[in-house]
């Protein structure tokens, strides 16, 4: 699509001027309207304007008029007193949605595509990686990873994009590391654990083991052991201990005797010198021996009563007596050595647990290996079905590479070259090129630019500034 009619009335410095579909070159001082020509060419398309005032300085109504050769009008009147106007028809019809069709027929470059030189190497890399046509969506990176990855300006173009996923910098790179950095530190601890516990540590075993019963046999043993020595004892003490009763016998019969003796000798000495008391001491003369007896047969009584209790004590131990008494030592270790394992069995949990925790770490970090190398992988196979608008054009770790050569690398020249490729990546859309101070180029260069312009069959209106005072058209 080409133009070949623009007029113009009235819009910013220009009063009239009309140009067929050609190549030009606008000359002259500032203020003559060179830059005003293409400022109301980028009007008409975008319907924008950084300058302030659109309609010429004493006029009400500024008016510009474009045709090509497909049968496109565009027709927009910027208006001081009442609302602008605009017409864009094609074959006589008008547009639906005029502003989005016209955006569909040019690129922002065009209208400015000196500005590609001027730009910082990101922003180049940006336009460039743009140009590559890959039909994406979100719903597309979310089956390629199973989630739409955090912290990635989707804004950009799809390399941009999963340049960003893979970048070092990026959520999968900083997670992965997090991960990584946590499994470590959870190794560690697992291998301070298992430096604690025995090898071989069978935990279940410990968790089932009843020290209870353990300890009930071995208390058991222990009182059946002092049941056995008791027994001993008092067999060993038997014959001690009767000739202990009999020694209390005859001490307490001898004390009677004494007792007895001593009374009978007052009572007789008393008989002398108390005869009135004869009658009554014979009686309880008479009485003293069966009283006597008597007690002896208590003693007696209380003698082989002792006798009996202590028999009867004794013989219930005698099933003990022969018996020896059982070591425990063994049992008495077992039981520690079970405490000791026991004691293992939380912290053994604890590294099992921490050993799980590692294993879905792993898997965690594995499967943001995955989508990193997946990252790093999809722009190739995205370059080798996508449509490339650029010879020479490759991605490498997300930057566009020119005949292998980042654009920060490439000359003047070369990036001028570039500069017109990407302007016209819409081969199907407006053929014209707006190149605002070409004086600012070397001669070369300006020349290489209008010959690029030449050769591509595209249409190009520049300006150049010079010492000129009326503005001169120089048809190319």
């Amino acid at each position: 699509m080409k133009i070949t009619k623009i007029k113009i009335k009235n819009l910013f410095g220009i009063k009239e001027y009309e140009a067929a579909g050609k190549s030009l070159e606008l000359s002259g001082r500032n203020g003559v309207g060179k830059t005003s020509v293409i400022d109301s060419i980028r009007y008409a398309l975008t319907n924008k304007s950084e300058r302030e005032y659109i309609v010429r300085n004493g006029e009400t109504e500024g008016e510009i008029l474009i045709e090509t050769d497909t049968g496109l009008r565009i027709n927009r009147k910027a208006r001081t007193q009442q609302a602008d106007y605009k017409s864009i028809k094609k074959n006589g019809a008008e547009v639906q949605s005029p502003e989005t069709f016209l955006r569909d027929i040019f690129t922002p470059l065009q209208l400015e595509p000196v500005e590609f030189m001027q730009m910082d190497r990101k922003q180049q890399n940006a336009m460039v990686l743009d140009m590559i046509e890959f039909d994406w969506d979100l719903k597309w990176i979310k089956e390629k990873f199973g989630e739409i990855p955090p912290d990635v300006n989707y804004e950009q173009n799809i390399l941009s994009v999963l340049n960003d996923i893979q970048s070092k910098n990026g959520y999968y790179y900083k997670r992965r590391e997090d991960i990584n950095r946590e499994k470590r530190h959870k190794d560690a601890f697992v291998q301070e654990i298992a430096d604690e516990i025995p090898a071989g540590y069978q935990a279940e075993k410990w968790e089932n083991e009843n020290l209870g019963d353990l300890y009930q046999r071995i208390e058991q043993i222990r009182k059946d052991n002092e049941t056995i020595e008791k027994a001993k004892r008092l067999i060993d003490n038997r014959n001690n201990k009767v000739r202990k009763f009999e020694a209390d016998k005859e001490i307490a019969i001898s004390a009677l005797d004494v007792e007895f003796s001593n009374k009978k000798a007052r009572i007789e000495k008393d008989i002398l010198k108390l005869e009135e008391q004869i009658r009554a001491y014979r009686l309880e003369l008479t009485n003293m021996d069966e009283k006597k007896q008597d007690k002896v047969s208590a003693i007696e009584s209380e003698y082989k009563a002792n006798i009996a209790k202590y028999d009867a004590e004794v013989e219930e131990y005698h099933v003990y007596a022969d018996k020896d008494p059982e070591d425990v030592t063994e049992l008495v270790e077992e039981a520690q050595y079970i405490e000791e394992m026991k004691g293992h069995i939380n912290e053994y949990r604890r590294m099992e647990n921490l050993q799980d925790e590692v294993e879905d770490l792993i898997k965690e970090s594995c499967e943001l290996t995955r989508k990193i190398e997946l990252a790093r992988e999809l722009p190739g196979t995205i370059l080798e079905s996508a449509q490339i608008p650029i010879q020479g054009l490759t991605v490498k770790d997300g930057v566009p590479l020119i005949h292998g050569l980042p654009i920060s690398n490439l000359s003047d020249g070369e990036k001028l070259d570039l500069c017109i490729d990407i302007a016209i990546q819409k081969p199907n859309a407006l053929q014209i090129i707006l190149i605002d101070g070409v004086e600012k180029m070397s001669t070369d260069l300006r020349k290489r630019l209008y010959q690029k312009c030449k050769d591509k069959g595209l249409q190009f209106i520049a300006t150049r500034t010079t010492d000129d005072e009326d503005l001169t058209v120089i048809e190319l």
